[in-house]
């Protein structure tokens, strides 16, 4: 009975971490580059969606912020890694750290900024679950058609091209380096927008809010992945099942909180799930299928190692 009535609150956080995961799919799938600068720019959106609010400004004015904030942080990683040389990991990583710094000073120096309580005409409230979700299905049924639209345009075709095979699209006489960055921007733009519905729905920001996302993201990308590529390997159906994955995700991630299991655990649950999905493939090939076993993926390098 507990688990139904915490139910709902999972599938709408679920939601939320589904559109993260969306934009980890942009950098990790499309891409081919494993972006550790989500753990900040999630951040980033909540607490300029927060601030903003706070000062009076309308919810989505305050979300579309968030993503642009998002994607400069994107923009960011994008030139570390292109412009300077650094490899894509330490990009995110060093941008990651940029942004703790600056996402404390967008909450002026504080940790913590709430809005509950305050008369804030809100999108969603976790006040109200079903209207939650209901807003958050409306929100990501628009960001799949945009960005489907947008990946069947010459410049999304190029971005594909970019992470399928750099050096043959640099041979066609892609802008590789362009790509990742505008790339990087989708991405961090899209886990920005997450963190602002995040920030809603708790009625707060707080300046740890997005540690360990990117292992969330993951989680939910394999998860909705092993599915939906049974069904019709399509960018669509993929998407569906990325924010699928995100739900099943935090359905299990309440499961175990009801089951007892302290919360000093639950990052390195988060972190069994993804290793067990990425074992998956290796241990059927290895143990089951009596080939040779498959190569570690090299997904999330860089594409120019």
């Amino acid at each position: 009975m507990f688990f139904l009535n915490a139910l709902p609150g999972a599938v709408a956080q679920g939601l939320i971490w589904g559109i993260m995961a969306i934009g980890v799919y942009v950098s990790y799938k499309i891409l081919d580059i494993a972006d550790l600068t989500v753990d900040g720019s999630i951040c980033t959106g909540g607490c300029v969606c927060a601030v903003l609010i706070t000062a009076g400004v309308p919810a989505w004015i305050s979300i579309i912020a968030a993503f642009i904030a998002g994607a400069l942080t994107g923009i960011m990683t994008g030139l570390f890694h292109t412009a300077l040389g650094i490899p894509s990991i330490l990009a995110g990583i060093l941008s990651q750290l940029i942004l703790y710094s600056v996402n404390l000073a967008i909450l002026s120096g504080r940790s913590f900024v709430s809005f509950v309580g305050g008369n804030y005409n809100l999108l969603l409230s976790m006040s109200d679950n079903i209207a939650a979700i209901i807003t958050l299905v409306a929100i990501i049924v628009v960001a799949i058609v945009i960005l489907w639209l947008f990946f069947y345009t010459e410049v999304g075709l190029t971005l594909k091209s970019t992470g399928d095979n750099p050096d043959m699209s640099r041979a066609q006489g892609v802008n590789v380096s362009l790509n990742k960055v505008i790339g990087l921007a989708i991405s961090n733009g899209i886990v920005a927008l997450a963190g602002a519905m995040l920030a809603q729905y708790k009625g707060s920001a707080n300046i740890n809010d997005g540690r360990g996302a990117i292992v969330i993201g993951l989680a939910a990308i394999f998860i909705g992945l092993s599915v939906s590529t049974k069904i019709k390997p399509n960018f669509v159906v993929s998407l569906i099942g990325v924010v699928c994955g995100g739900i099943v995700y935090y359905i299990i991630y309440n499961f175990v909180i009801l089951l007892g299991l302290k919360t000093d655990y639950l990052k390195m649950l988060s972190a069994i799930i993804v290793a067990i999905f990425l074992a998956v493939p290796y241990l059927k090939a290895t143990y089951f299928d009596k080939r040779k076993p498959v190569p570690v993926s090299n997904a999330g390098g860089d594409n120019n190692a």
